[in-house]
């Protein structure tokens, strides 16, 4: 297993969301969770969720097999950058003429008047996506050559430009302010897109692209492109359950009462710090190792890291789970409690953010299980499982709403996400699983759970005395 490659990608998101949880830290100070953050948040909420779909392996679990079975890797890789881009780039521009409809979409349960403030912002956030597709096309290239330190780290500039904003309009009107964070968004990304082209020159990977663009007419790669494409809707689906949720939830917590989104929005910033920071960073680094391994037909180094990524994330996403869960109250009061934002909500935002790390485990676990579905071309069977697991989203959302609020949706998410795992690893193999749990190390496990939550238990009580 790739630890060197894991601790890079680990460290990089770790910075990143250092400097989100400073910006969402001045955010919360500056707007609160009010009817400006609400209308930020869910103008950002979709490029946000095309980012999420895009950054974190959807793109890259359909593209990177293909790439690396490719006999005309730069024709083939030029081929897809250019649909892609009339694609987003038109869609874009739909966007921008028609917001207001783009914006109903997402808030159903919005009135007309907070449709019109929101329509504009959605506008300018959505040429986001154009950017972070960019950013994602050339770190999967990146990646390909095993570097990982440029895309994990880059986040930090999209975070930066957002503080830079708020630091600077802060004074002002949360119109304003709004406003402001829409464009920095834009700049960050262009700032992101900049750096990843530096590193693409300095692995010397341009050449690539531009013997891919030279010769783009005198090679045949039409069966290469036929197979990614018939790959490529399932892999964004079947990788894409978690963010598809969490943008159904936004738009159900528009019916609810005024703050919701903005619960939902920074209870899952906190929520995808553990799942960045160890699952995502595992999956991004032993993705590229597992294709090329099943493509040699090497199951044993396979599974080998299979093994070692379960027991590596069990143990560090089990004790994520239990601090966030029992700790919920204090983490938010520490970070987000002053000015405009109140005891009273963050105690709304922390009922959120326990009933979200209910799913931290099976969604970090599952995301590990699926990189073997996507490197033997079995995307088809993850969108199926995908869409189960987002069925049942919605029906427990529904269901949970009205009686738990903003809370029974983020508890929708975690069910939707013990459902992800288990159809995962049941198309997986059965059989693997139970190789992996049958070991002394499920009774290290258990023990150092309890042990924990004991520990994390009295702490909470403390600390609790002392801030109420």
């Amino acid at each position: 297993m790739k630890l060197k490659s894991i601790f890079t990608n680990s460290f990089g998101i770790l910075l990143s969301r250092i400097f989100g949880f400073l910006r969402d830290v001045v955010m919360a100070s500056v707007l609160g969770a009010s009817y400006w953050s609400d209308i930020f948040f869910l103008a950002n909420r979709l490029p946000n969720l095309f980012r999420n779909i895009f950054a974190e392996g959807a793109f890259t679990q359909a593209f990177m097999p293909s790439f690396v079975a490719s006999r005309q890797k730069g024709v083939f890789s030029t081929a897809i950058f250019l649909r892609f881009s009339l694609f987003i780039i038109f869609g874009s521009l739909v966007v921008t003429f028609a917001p207001e409809f783009i914006t109903k979409l997402q808030a159903l349960g919005w009135d007309a008047t907070r449709i019109a403030d929101t329509a504009p912002l959605t506008a300018i956030n959505f040429w986001y996506l154009y950017l972070i597709f960019i950013v994602t096309f050339i770190a999967t290239l990146l990646q390909y050559k095993e570097h990982f330190v440029t895309t994990a780290m880059s986040t930090v500039l999209l975070n930066l430009s957002m503080i830079v904003a708020l630091l600077i309009f802060m004074k002002d009107d949360p119109k304003t302010i709004a406003y402001a964070l829409s464009i920095s968004v834009l700049v960050g990304g262009a700032l992101q897109v900049l750096v990843h082209l530096i590193a693409l020159h300095k692995l010397k990977l341009t050449r690539l692209l531009v013997g891919g663009w030279k010769y783009r007419k005198h090679k045949n790669t039409q069966e290469e492109k036929k197979k990614f494409t018939k790959l490529f809707i399932p892999a964004v689906w079947g990788g894409s359950s978690m963010q598809i949720n969490s943008f159904v939830s936004t738009i159900l917590a528009s019916f609810l009462i005024t703050g919701s989104v903005s619960y939902l929005a920074y209870a899952q910033r906190l929520f995808q710090l553990p799942l960045g920071l160890f699952a995502i960073a595992t999956a991004t680094a032993l993705f590229p190792s597992i294709s090329k391994a099943l493509k040699n037909n090497d199951e044993q180094t396979a599974y080998s890291n299979l093994d070692k990524g379960f027991w590596l994330l069990s143990f560090l996403l089990g004790f994520a789970t239990l601090g966030g869960m029992l700790l919920s109250q204090p983490i938010i009061w520490l970070l987000f409690e002053r000015n405009q934002f109140n005891a009273l909500q963050t105690v709304a935002t922390a009922e959120v953010l326990s009933m979200f790390m209910l799913g931290l485990l099976p969604l970090g676990l599952a995301k590990l299980f699926s990189l073997f579905l996507y490197a033997s071309y079995r995307q088809g069977q993850a969108a199926k499982i995908a869409t189960i697991s987002v069925v049942v989203n919605i029906v427990a959302s529904l269901l949970l709403m009205k009686p738990m609020g903003a809370s029974g949706l983020a508890l929708a998410g975690s069910i939707g996400g013990w459902v992800l795992f288990i159809l995962t690893v049941k198309e997986v193999g059965v059989d693997r699983f139970m190789a992996i749990v049958k070991s002394k190390k499920s009774f290290y496990f258990v023990v150092a759970m309890f042990i924990f939550s004991l520990l994390i238990y009295f702490l909470n009580s403390w600390i609790l005395t002392l801030i109420r």
